[in-house]
C-alpha cells in the first residue's frame, strides 16, 4: 500500500497527463480502471507505467493517459481502455506493468492490437 504523501506524488506526477479539459478528438486515450477493484489488482503499476512510457517516447501529444472508477468488470481487474480517434474501443484486461509495456509497442506505437489480452479474447462463459 502506497503513503498518502507517495499517493500524493504520484498524482502531481499525473496531473498533466489526466484530463482536466474539454478532451481533444485528435489524441489516442488511454484509460485505467482506478476503482477499489482495480488498485487491489495492481492499476497502479499499469497506469505509473504507461504515464512514464508515454512520457519517455515523446507522445504527450499523441496519447492521453487518463484513470477512472469502476468499469464494472472486476474480475477482469486491471483493466485498460483504448480510444483512438475514428476507431472502436479495445479494452484490454488482467493488464500488468510488463503487457502495458507490450501494449504500449505493438498497439499505441506499432498500431497492431495484442488481441490476446483483450476482452474479446477472454471465455466469458
Amino acid at each position: 500500500m502506497k503513503t498518502l504523501e507517495e499517493l500524493k506524488a504520484i498524482r502531481e506526477k499525473m496531473q498533466s497527463q489526466v484530463a482536466m479539459r474539454a478532451e481533444d478528438q485528435t489524441q489516442t486515450r488511454v484509460v485505467v480502471g482506478m476503482a477499489t477493484c482495480g488498485i487491489a489488482s495492481g492499476a497502479r503499476a499499469v497506469l505509473t507505467k504507461l504515464a512514464d512510457l508515454v512520457q519517455e517516447k515523446g507522445l504527450t501529444d499523441k496519447i492521453t493517459v487518463t484513470q477512472t472508477g469502476c468499469i464494472g468488470l472486476c474480475q477482469y481487474e486491471p483493466i485498460v481502455e483504448v480510444l483512438e480517434p475514428g476507431k472502436t474501443k479495445v479494452t484490454y484486461v488482467k493488464m500488468n506493468a510488463e503487457k502495458a509495456e507490450e501494449v504500449m509497442e505493438r498497439h499505441l506505437v506499432g498500431g497492431h492490437v495484442v488481441e490476446k489480452y483483450t476482452l474479446a479474447s477472454v471465455d466469458l462463459k
